[in-house]
Parts: C-alpha cells; sequence; structure tokens
C-alpha cells in the first residue's frame, strides 16, 4: 500500500459518494487507475464496505447503551445461543469478546430506557446471564468510523 492507496482510503472514509473522477483528481490518477486500486483494494478486503451513516437520534434512537456481560458458562452451545441472539436484535450494534473481568462488551442503541428495558428482558430470556452491567451515554463527545492510517 503506497500514498495513493492511503488518500484514495482517507477520501472515500470521509464521503463514500465521490465519483471515479473526483477521487481520481483528487490523488492524482487517471479514472481508470484510480477505478483499479479500488477494485484491487475491495478484492484484498481492506474496502469491505460503502454504506450510508444514519443519524440515530433523528430516527428516534436516542439513547446509546453499552452493556458489560459477564456469564458462568463457557461452552460452545451457550455461545451458539448468545450469537444467535445478539445477531438477531437490531438495536444491537456492536458486540466484543473482551479479556478480563467482563467476557462481553454490548453496544445498542434504543429510543428510551423503557425499550432498553425490554431488550434487557428479551436478552436474559433467552441465554442465561451471570451479570448485566449497563452504562447510558449522556452525551457524545467523539464518534468516527475513519480508521487512522498513519502507520500503514
Amino acid at each position: 500500500m503506497d500514498r495513493i492507496d492511503k488518500a484514495i482510503l482517507e477520501s472515500i472514509q470521509k464521503d463514500a459518494t465521490l465519483t471515479v473522477a473526483t477521487l481520481a483528481e483528487h490523488v492524482g490518477l487517471s479514472k481508470s487507475a484510480c477505478w483499479r486500486r479500488i477494485q484491487i483494494l475491495e478484492d484484498q478486503g481492506v474496502i469491505g464496505a460503502r454504506v450510508t451513516l444514519l443519524q440515530p437520534e433523528k430516527l428516534g434512537l436516542n439513547l446509546t447503551v453499552y452493556s458489560a456481560i459477564r456469564t458462568h458458562e463457557h461452552t460452545a452451545e451457550w455461545f451458539r445461543k448468545f450469537h444467535k441472539m445478539v445477531i438477531a436484535m437490531p438495536n444491537v450494534m456492536e458486540v466484543h469478546r473482551l479479556s478480563g473481568d467482563t467476557d462481553y462488551l454490548v453496544r445498542a442503541v434504543v429510543p428510551d430506557m423503557r425499550s432498553y428495558d425490554r431488550m434487557y428482558r428479551k436478552m436474559i430470556e433467552m441465554v442465561d446471564l451471570y451479570d448485566v452491567s449497563s452504562s447510558f451515554s449522556m452525551e457524545k463527545i467523539k464518534y468516527t468510523t475513519a480508521l487512522p492510517l498513519d502507520h500503514v
């Protein structure tokens, strides 16, 4: 990956709607050369998807919840149920398996506290959870989907 690939990635992370012509001009390539590089980056899996980011608050999803989950079960069957559950819940945006005292961290967006309570009740019905400790975001100070490319 060279500086041109990096420039392409930085540009499309900020605006995936840029035309190939605009992007090529920005990075100093012909349209066809720029298009080939984009295709290579997609084929290599560096570019995973091109999406539109929506504003949750504009859609009534006013509450972001981070749930730290602990379990006493560490079996393949338990994980299968947990995985199936979180994949099926549209309000769950991210799930990470962690090291340390917390087993999983779940980020979800919901309209309000009542909606979160319904989500919580559904989770504990579907999977045996030892401990669920949730925190609610009061203010979004920084949010980005752009990955840093300094080290590349």
